[in-house]
């Protein structure tokens, strides 16, 4: 470790590592109680907690701890992860055909995993990096980047416990790296929104031909034909290729109005949605034929004239 590691963490960090080495999981058990750091028993071969309450069991009472290993003496050993044992954990999955290694190193090369004290490597070949833990965070899973994190509520099956497979193969866990540099924090919420960061929204896109697509008529059998999410940004879209076309507010509220009520939008917000079309996409209505702004009409077609003075704009 480093000289610069606080002495507390420095002590507990080779405190737990050094348990590690110990030759079986009830050794292993008692030394890392004497650190402080609380256990509980798996099946053996297994990651499922033997006791009632799984993980909320793990104790540091040695006394417990022996009579557990009595009652189980092949159990596997396990550890809660967050502030419980002091240690959040970065689980690298490995399955056939998926790998979190490659998320994970451009986690390390951000900066956002570079703090880890010491990795295990799991049976499967993945990898377990752990941190110190300095406050409240939640577990969570990003199945696309293959990467799990452990922290309150969570647990990690630890060295040396022994997982056998369905197809009869086994593996251990073991140590296998230890930093020799200062020890810090990961930020669970900061990496899962790298790992898995929000998808960006897409402005809709109209496939039609480029004859009539301007046609209120059209352009609600489009929006009809998207019930997705995304439908009042659609329905926005379609009334600003009203607007640019030239069409009027009534037709247009009453076609794009009722292709609305199809997909789910309220009438409240499918009218209001085409009149801000009609704010931002055009200055000013264009007059009808007998030189009079037209009188529009709801979502459904029932119309509602403008007071004597009103401009739409």
């Amino acid at each position: 470790m480093d000289a610069s590691q606080p002495a507390e963490l420095d002590r507990r960090i080779r405190a737990v590592v050094a348990s590690f080495g110990a030759s079986s999981a009830p050794e292993v058990a008692t030394q890392l109680v004497r650190a402080g750091v609380p256990v509980f028993p798996c099946v053996p071969g297994g990651k499922r907690p033997l006791t009632r309450h799984g993980f909320q069991d793990a104790t540091t009472d040695l006394a417990e701890v022996e009579r557990m290993w009595q009652r189980w003496p092949d159990a596997n050993l396990a550890i809660p992860a967050g502030r419980a044992s002091g240690f959040d954990v970065v689980d690298v999955d490995l399955h056939e055909g998926a790998s979190g290694r490659p998320s994970f190193d451009a986690s390390l090369a951000r900066g956002l995993t570079a703090g880890w004290a010491f990795t295990v490597r799991t049976p499967s070949g993945g990898l377990h990096a752990y941190f110190p833990n300095t406050r409240e965070q939640a577990c969570w899973t990003c199945a696309r980047a293959h990467v799990d994190f452990r922290s309150d509520g969570g647990y990690v099956v630890v060295p040396p416990s022994r997982v056998v497979y369905d197809e009869g193969t086994a593996g251990v866990y073991l140590v296998a790296a230890i930093a020799s540099r200062v020890s810090t924090p990961v930020d669970g919420a900061d990496l899962r929104a790298f790992l898995e960061p929000p998808r960006p929204r897409q402005a809709p896109a109209f496939t039609a031909d480029a004859e009539g697509v301007s046609d209120p008529e059209r352009l609600a059998a489009w929006v009809a034909a998207h019930p997705e999410d995304g439908r009042k940004r659609r329905l926005f879209w379609a009334a600003c290729r009203a607007v640019e076309a030239g069409h009027d507010l009534g037709p247009t509220l009453a076609a794009l109005g009722n292709a609305a009520l199809h997909v789910g939008v309220p009438a409240r917000v499918a009218e209001s949605a085409i009149r801000s079309a009609f704010r931002h996409a055009h200055p000013r209505v264009a007059p009808s034929a007998s030189g009079r702004p037209p009188h529009p009409t709801v979502p459904g077609g029932a119309r509602r004239p403008e007071p004597p003075t009103a401009v739409i704009s």
